[in-house]
Parts: structure tokens; C-alpha cells; sequence
């Protein structure tokens, strides 16, 4: 059982690779679910009773939620998102994630990677959290999926803002499930809420609502690396250098 104060814990990586950012936590009470699992559990003291957000595929609605790339830049394999689906079990429902991240707040700034229409989902699988009101621990009607979706590309640190510090990324996803999938949101011990992130009805291209809550995700890949470097490039430039030596040499 776990104490009675609970923990704010950090996620796990589901895939491989280095964790390069954590909008999280999201498990505030490990080994208090049902069953044993991890609880996400809801703060309804403090006013929380929203369990998630509507963002599937078929309703056009997407969330966001910013990040900002540090150092020189990152090679980013994989984003986990979290997400369920009200009733379902823990096989997973979800089979389509769509994303776009962008230099800035979406509509406004431009896009850097993806599209609304490719499938990115590389696996979706049961997190072993359920998603709960700290009234309810035991409950099991939202178990939360971990949604892996592949990236592979670079992207180097935004530029600067009017701030003097770098602009934010935004990530954009959107997700398909045999019923309607909902985004969970941030979960803290004592905390009413962390963050913000906003839902965007895609139909009419605008924000619907900004919310005073963080969204959980996990980016992950290699950081400080810059761009992935082609070998072919660099081997010609060896063998040109080879040949260079060997014609000094015959004179």
C-alpha cells in the first residue's frame, strides 16, 4: 500500500533511448490502484474533477502543449503521449496518431515536422495506470495507453524569442481509437493544477479553450548531437586524401 500522502512520480520511458524531456508526472499514487497498479489520481479538493480531454480523430479536435529545445539541438526517435478510453480494458483501442510540432503557438508560428494525416503510431500499450479521483483509487473504467509514436528527425534550438530566451515547440497530436479517446492531463499531489495546454477544434482553425493543466508526454532520442551525419560524405573525403598522398609520394 502506499503511504497515505502519495508521491508526484515521474514516467516511465516506454521506448528506447534517452529521455530528453518529461512534461509529467502523471502517477501520484504508485501501487494504490487497483490491482496494484499506479493511480492518476484527480485532486477533487482542490477542484479537480475533469479526467481528460476530447482529441480523437473523428471529433477534429487536437491538444497541444509546448517543450523547448536545449543545447545544440536534438535527434528526437520517439514522443510517448498518454491517453484512454473511457470503459475499455487494458488491451489497448488506440491504432492512429497523427502530430505536427511547430516553431511556436500552432496557427501562428510554422510547422517543423509531421502532418495530419500520416499514422506515426509505433506501439500503444497499458501503462499499468488508471486514471482516478483520489476519492476513487480503485476505480478501473480509464486505464491509461502509452502511445509511442516515431519521430526521427532533428530539431535544433528555436529561435530566439522577444523574451531573450528560446521560443517554445508545440507538439499537436491527435489520436484513433474504436471509441472516443480522451487526453488525460498532469497529476499532482497538493497541486490544483501545473502548466497549461489548449484544445483546438480543427474545423474552424481556432483554439477552443486554453486549460490551466499540463499535458503528460515523453520525448525522447539523442540530444546535443546536431543532425545525423552521413558516412558516405565523409569517406570519399578519406579516399580522396588517400589518392592525394599516393600521387605526392609518386613524384
Amino acid at each position: 500500500m502506499p503511504a497515505s500522502g502519495g508521491y508526484n512520480v515521474p514516467l516511465r520511458p516506454v521506448a528506447p533511448g534517452a529521455v530528453l524531456y518529461d512534461n509529467g508526472p502523471l502517477v501520484t499514487h504508485p501501487g494504490g490502484g487497483a490491482g496494484g497498479a499506479d493511480a492518476s489520481a484527480l485532486q477533487t479538493a482542490l477542484g479537480n474533477s475533469t479526467y481528460g480531454f476530447g482529441h480523437a480523430i473523428s471529433s477534429g479536435y487536437r491538444m497541444a502543449d509546448d517543450f523547448t529545445v536545449t543545447g545544440s539541438g536534438w535527434n528526437i526517435t520517439t514522443i510517448t503521449f498518454y491517453a484512454y478510453q473511457t470503459g475499455s480494458t487494458t488491451t489497448s483501442t488506440i491504432n492512429n496518431v497523427n502530430l505536427r510540432i511547430w516553431n511556436g503557438v500552432p496557427g501562428v508560428g510554422s510547422i517543423v515536422f509531421g502532418d495530419t494525416t500520416t499514422n506515426r503510431l509505433a506501439s500503444s500499450s497499458q501503462s499499468n495506470i488508471y486514471r482516478v479521483l483520489d476519492t476513487g483509487l480503485g476505480d478501473t473504467a480509464r486505464p491509461i495507453m502509452a502511445d509511442v509514436v516515431t519521430v526521427n528527425t532533428f530539431l535544433g534550438p528555436a529561435p530566439t524569442g522577444s523574451t531573450g530566451r528560446p521560443a517554445a515547440r508545440w507538439l499537436r497530436p491527435v489520436g484513433a481509437a474504436s471509441n472516443d479517446r480522451w487526453a488525460n492531463t498532469e497529476a499532482r499531489l497538493q497541486r490544483a493544477a501545473v502548466g497549461s495546454h489548449s484544445q483546438h477544434l480543427e474545423p474552424c482553425g481556432r483554439y477552443r479553450q486554453q486549460h490551466a493543466a499540463g499535458l503528460p508526454f515523453v520525448v525522447q532520442g539523442d540530444g546535443g548531437t546536431g543532425p545525423p551525419q552521413h558516412r558516405r560524405p565523409l569517406r570519399r573525403r578519406r579516399r580522396r586524401r588517400r589518392r592525394q598522398r599516393r600521387r605526392t609520394a609518386a613524384r
